[in-house]
């Protein structure tokens, strides 16, 4: 508890001369330096709450409407055609202000309420603008003039700098597709995967749905969308998300790998000092609102609305349904060590700390000898297990005293950061199944070294490698994905390390220690509680089939040149991989983001369609036609589901509202309990001018990946990285006799390169030499 003393501001004993007041001045000035962080804080919050307020106007925009009505009432004009006047006549009588100064002040509070009023009409037609989305069909470098035209008028009024969260108010609400559109488009997706007898069946549940109970539950819908901003996002957050009872490791969260091929210093203190600084310097320019907000040929990023959570969030369990709770700041991050947990503070009299500085508190840490409490070591299974038990205990165990303050400790950090013991990364003679082992690493780890209900957890190895585990239901994977380019550019080029691997600067010898966290859970039940989850949680974890490869043959250039999508070749590869595995095709799951929309998240485009150039045996140029036209047909899917005009967010929404009213569907039921025996997500790289391929081709991030959906499928996570290289995260379970990771990995290894040889044969002879895919790098450098 020597911590603790070392915050107290003053300490006073009782004499009998009186009290004796004693005053730590240093102790004072640390208070007075955080409260003014603090208040600067919530001033940098105010003002650009105001800014975005009055976006796509600025608040100096105020001034000028002022200047400009009284300058034109000087020149004996009225510009409000007697409005000024009857703001005067109900001013309040008063002696003490002139005709002229009450003439002044009638004016202002009109040039006011022109301001805002001008504000509301520019908001209005920004929101009009921003729901033009022909462009996303329109061939890329071949715009229509409507969209030249409207490209510029976005421009106009979005003004020269957008803030972060600058669009959210001017972004259109996702809007409710028709009952019929959404059913035609369902059983086109299905007919590929149903026998005659079966797409029968399913075209008469869907016609009788249409006709009878759809309309129905379609108007509940369309008032809820006039209502809310966005008709999906509240209940796919609850009923997907918070109110599963299973395990969200491995079933929901996800992880995101360090560099591929370096590790930027071999000292485990080092890499935590630099990497937990430039997460610090992420959440300021966030707070400050100085990310620029992602646009497609203008529209800003719907998506930005999910940063508000990235910080001092976490997962609260509850009996039937989870929250997520949100805290305003936090400056500190919890640390988990050998089965210890650690405060550590972040910043000292209202300044950062320098990774010089965090990396010497991080190996204090490393240095503490001290051993785990009693049922400490294992406390973070809990959080891996089924929710239910974990809700029970957290209110049995820990809703109050010591354990209350110490769980309130790690709930209301600002992240988690996990010291590991192990060594990670692509290492040794089999360079591939070390890459499966870091993957499962990240996403389990020993289960009871991660706390999954963070909004992230910082893994940190023994080795310098790094990662993190994120938890899902917040927020999508590009939001953490955005943040951790960041943090892994600005740990290598811009903040560097020394010649001997530690981070630059000087270490400030006052820093205080890092606090242990104290815990009281040696009761028999909570422990045996603690264990009986760890030990389900195990056999979860360990049921899960890693294969990470990076392919080298060839990447985005190549596919570029036969004047394809690089995300439509990959999808179709994996049709073409599953098929020749199973001999059969499944339902396709692949995440769109629906980021135009306000509060948008994502949508699925169903990726198997009829077009199916997989089985042909007609001649070559019979099968390029079909996959190209396949290809199409994919893009055209993914345009339709980020414009809103998807499948299944509505048929969900349908579902939930027939479960309000308490009605059932036979279709919606049957449509809703159909498996996605193959999900996939495309990891999107947004900050390539963060990276220098060039220079440092070694500097490659591989994406992260998740668990499989489904017991008897596979979960396929895929990154773009630069021109000539892409890789591929597959997961599925060894309990079934069905699916093997590295056994697909091999099928999707063989699906890419016999596509490209495919396309390859409608290219001129000239092209076709540069699809051959050259010689195989013989290096890294080489990339």
């Amino acid at each position: 508890m020597a911590e603790a003393h070392q915050a107290v501001a003053f300490q006073f004993t009782i004499t009998r001369e009186g009290i004796d007041l004693q005053l730590s001045h240093e102790a004072l000035r640390q208070v007075y330096l955080s409260g003014l962080r603090s208040w600067k804080k919530r001033v940098v919050r105010l003002k650009n709450n105001v800014i975005t307020g009055v976006y796509p106007a600025s608040p100096s925009s105020w001034l000028f409407v002022v200047i400009a009505i009284l300058a034109t009432m000087y020149t004996r004009s009225d510009p409000s055609m007697g409005l000024i006047a009857k703001i005067q006549e109900h001013l309040p009588a008063s002696d003490s202000l002139s005709v002229q100064c009450q003439t002044v002040v009638s004016a202002v509070l009109f040039s006011t309420l022109l301001w805002l009023s001008l504000i509301f009409t520019m908001k209005l037609c920004l929101k009009q603008l921003l729901s033009y989305h022909h462009w996303m069909f329109e061939q890329h470098g071949n715009l229509s003039n409507t969209t030249k035209v409207w490209v510029m008028l976005v421009r106009i009024f979005s003004g020269r700098q957008p803030q972060l969260y600058s669009y959210q108010g001017s972004l259109p609400n996702l809007p409710v597709p028709t009952i019929k559109d959404t059913i035609k488009r369902y059983l086109e997706s299905v007919r590929p995967l149903m026998s005659d007898s079966e797409f029968k069946r399913m075209t008469t549940l869907a016609k009788e749905f249409e006709d009878s109970l759809g309309s129905r539950l379609q108007w509940y819908l369309k008032l809820k969308a006039l209502w809310a901003s966005n008709y999906v996002s509240d209940w796919w957050e609850e009923y997907i998300y918070l109110r599963g009872r299973g395990p969200i490791m491995v079933n929901s969260n996800y992880y995101g790998m360090d560099f591929l091929y370096v590790t930027p210093t071999p000292i485990q203190a080092a890499r935590a000092g630099n990497t937990l600084h430039a997460i610090l310097m992420y959440r300021r320019k966030l707070n400050k609102e100085e990310i620029k907000p992602v646009s497609e040929l203008g529209p800003g990023w719907g998506k930005h609305a999910q940063c508000e959570r990235i910080f001092n969030t976490t997962r609260i369990p509850g009996d039937e349904t989870d929250s997520v709770v949100h805290w305003q700041d936090s400056e500190y991050v919890a640390v988990y060590h050998r089965g210890r947990y650690f405060r550590l503070w972040l910043y000292q009299a209202g300044r950062m700390l320098s990774p010089r500085e965090i990396e010497h508190q991080i190996q204090r840490i490393l240095d503490d000898p001290s051993p785990p409490a009693p049922g400490e070591e294992k406390l973070a299974a809990l959080t891996a297990g089924d929710r239910i038990p974990w809700a029970q205990a957290r209110k049995e165990f820990f809703s109050s005293g010591v354990n209350k303050r110490s769980l309130d400790c790690i709930e209301k950090a600002a992240f988690f950061v996990s010291l590991d013991e192990e060594e990670q990364g692509m290492m040794g003679d089999d360079p591939e199944a070390s890459l499966d082992r870091y993957a499962k690493s990240l996403l389990h780890g020993k289960c009871y070294d991660r706390w999954f209900d963070k909004s992230f957890s910082v893994v940190l190895y023994k080795n310098g490698k790094t990662g993190l585990n994120a938890e899902h239901s917040w927020a999508d994977a590009p939001i953490v994905s955005h943040m951790w380019e960041y943090v892994l550019a600005t740990d290598s080029f811009r903040l560097g390390y020394n010649e001997e691997g530690h981070c630059k600067g000087d270490v400030n010898p006052s820093l205080p220690c890092p606090q242990r966290l104290t815990w009281d859970i040696s009761v028999e039940v909570c422990v045996s509680a603690t264990w009986r989850v760890h030990k389900l949680a195990c056999a979860l974890a360990d049921d899960i089939d890693f294969h990470v490869f990076p392919f080298r043959d060839f990447g985005k250039g190549n596919i570029k040149k036969i004047r394809m999508s690089p995300d439509a070749f990959i999808q179709a590869a994996l049709q073409l991989a599953y098929y020749r595995e199973r001999g059969i095709f499944c339902l396709t799951y692949e995440a769109s983001m629906t980021r135009l929309f306000r509060e948008g998240r994502t949508e699925t485009v169903r990726s198997c369609t009829k077009f199916n150039f997989v089985s042909c045996c007609n001649p070559a140029d019979v099968c390029r036609r079909l996959f190209r036209t396949a290809s199409e047909k994919h893009q055209l899917l993914y345009r339709l589901a980020m414009t809103g005009a998807g499948i299944d967010r509505h048929l969900f929404c349908l579902y939930v509202v027939s479960q309000y009213l308490g009605v059932e569907s036979p279709f919606l039921k049957k449509v809703l309990s159909e498996p996605w025996r193959l999900s996939t997500s495309q990891t999107p790289f947004q900050q390539a001018e963060l990276f220098d391929f060039v220079n440092h081709p070694d500097f490659i991030i591989c994406g992260g990946g998740f668990g499989p959906v489904a017991d008897d499928g596979y979960g396929v996570s895929y990154a773009i990285v630069g021109e000539k290289l892409m890789c591929f995260h597959i997961s599925s379970k060894h309990s079934c006799p069905q699916t093997d990771s590295h056994r697909f990995g091999t099928q999707l290894r063989k699906a890419l390169l016999d596509l490209l040889q495919l396309m390859s044969g409608d290219q001129p002879e000239e092209s076709r030499s540069e699809q051959n895919h050259g010689p195989k790098p013989q290096s890294k450098k080489e990339l």
